[in-house]
Formats: C-alpha cells, sequence, structure tokens
C-alpha cells in the first residue's frame, strides 16, 4: 500500500539539510512501528521518496514523503493513528499533518511535483540590524509587480554543472502578489524548468531597481508543493491525490 504524509518543517529545524530529514524519518518510522516495506538485495532500505527537497534555511507547510508499507500490516492503523504515532516520536519542527493512501498507479512524490507556492518575507529581528541590512519590507513591490509580469521574456542567470547559462522564467511565474510588506507566489518546481525563490526575488528587485537582501535576511516559507490533475491538467496540492484510509 503506497502512503503519501504531509509534513511541516519549522523553527531551529530549517537549518536541517535533506539528508538528514530522510534519516529523521527513517528512524521515527521504525519507533513508531509503522510497518514499512523494505527493498531487496544485499543492502535493504526502507521504500520511501521524498518530494522537491527544502532550501536550506527554509520553512514549510507543505512537505510530502511517499512510503509503501506491506498489507496487511503487523499492526493495523489507520491515518489518523499513523499520524498520532508519528507525530509521539517526532521532534518540535517537524509536524505531521496528513497522511493520504495512494492510487496504485500515482507516480511518486518527486515524480509528481510540478510547482510550488511560498511566502517571502524581510526577517524583523537584531540579528539583521547588527548585520548593516535594512529592517524594511517588500511592500514597495506591490505597485511594480504588474509591469514586470507584462515582460514577455525575464531572464536570470543559472549556474549548474556544465557552466553559466541564461533561463528565462516568465513561463514559470504561475503568480506573483505583494500584501502587508509579504511577497506571495507560485512558480513551477518541476525537475525541467525548477525556480528557486531567491532568483524570482533577485529578478524582481532588479527590475524595481533594488537592492537584493542577503539570503539570510529573508524568511522564505514553502506553503504547498503541487503537482497536475490527470484529468485537466489543473494545479492541485500533491496531499489532493489520494484518499483517506
Amino acid at each position: 500500500m503506497k502512503l503519501r504524509i504531509q509534513f511541516s518543517k519549522y523553527g531551529p529545524l530549517r537549518f536541517i539539510g535533506h539528508l538528514d530529514v530522510m534519516r529523521f524519518f527513517q528512524k521515527a518510522i521504525r519507533r513508531a512501528e509503522i510497518d514499512i516495506a523494505y527493498s531487496s538485495g544485499f543492502s535493504p532500505h526502507q521504500i520511501m521518496s521524498f518530494a522537491s527537497p527544502l532550501g536550506l534555511g527554509m520553512e514549510s507547510r507543505g512537505e510530502y514523503l511517499d512510503i509503501q508499507v506491506n498489507e496487511p500490516m503487523k499492526i493495523p492503523m489507520n491515518a489518523q493513528e499513523m499520524k498520532d504515532r508519528l507525530n509521539a516520536v517526532c521532534v518540535e519542527g517537524i509536524e505531521i499533518v496528513r497522511i493520504i493512501r495512494l492510487p496504485e498507479n500515482a507516480g511518486n512524490a518527486m515524480a509528481s511535483v510540478a510547482a510550488a507556492s511560498y511566502t517571502a518575507a524581510m526577517k524583523q529581528d537584531e540579528s539583521v540590524r547588527q548585520a548593516g541590512v535594512s529592517l524594511s519590507d517588500f511592500s514597495c513591490l506591490e505597485s511594480v509587480i504588474p509591469a514586470f509580469l507584462a515582460q514577455e521574456q525575464i531572464f536570470i542567470t543559472k549556474e549548474t554543472k556544465k557552466g553559466v547559462s541564461q533561463m528565462d522564467i516568465r513561463p514559470g511565474i504561475f503568480s506573483l502578489s505583494a500584501h502587508d510588506g509579504v511577497l506571495e507566489f507560485q512558480v513551477d518546481a518541476s525537475s525541467a524548468g525548477n525556480i528557486k525563490p531567491y532568483a524570482l526575488l533577485d529578478a524582481l528587485l532588479s527590475f524595481a531597481g533594488k537592492d537584493t537582501p542577503p539570503f539570510w535576511t529573508v524568511q522564505f516559507i514553502r506553503l504547498e508543493t503541487w503537482t497536475r490533475a490527470e484529468a485537466d491538467g489543473r494545479l492541485i496540492p500533491l496531499g489532493d491525490v489520494g484518499e483517506a484510509f
């Protein structure tokens, strides 16, 4: 049986990298006595797949992990019981939001990602002030967003293993707005056209004629991770693909 787990990552754990999060869940699943399936071979490992890895320093309310459990499970449990067991062994900063059962033909979490939505706001704390960075917000950007989105092309410089290239991110910006000093946007997060939140912020600020603050002074929060519905291709949350059990 394939299951999809939605979880939040916040607080100090936003500085924990993707590999450490993976190791954490491997241990948490064992401690919660969830009957997860293992691969075969000389070095069996738990069958799990994460969606798009979260950038270091970012918080998230929409992280996803797919696992496969044996059926029937040694300890039968429904989604609520499994959620409670996992949250009981999770540390502060990781919280299980919901668990659903996936259709047998569903693609794994990583291959299914099509988009992600974020907020971005300047941190308002003393460490930013001491670094000489202005404790401003992004209210000034609200008036320039319509002209920014009206551009047919928006190029950014992208560094890859093969060198430096130019990437047009305009087709991958699905929505962008600013309210009360906070940016909110939805962008392409697929493997082919992944747009990093900081790259979009840099392009927007450059268009507005403003300097881009250091990455660590901006708090990014991933609100949701999205996939394409098979029926009509519209964007839906990864957690809406399956059903309760």
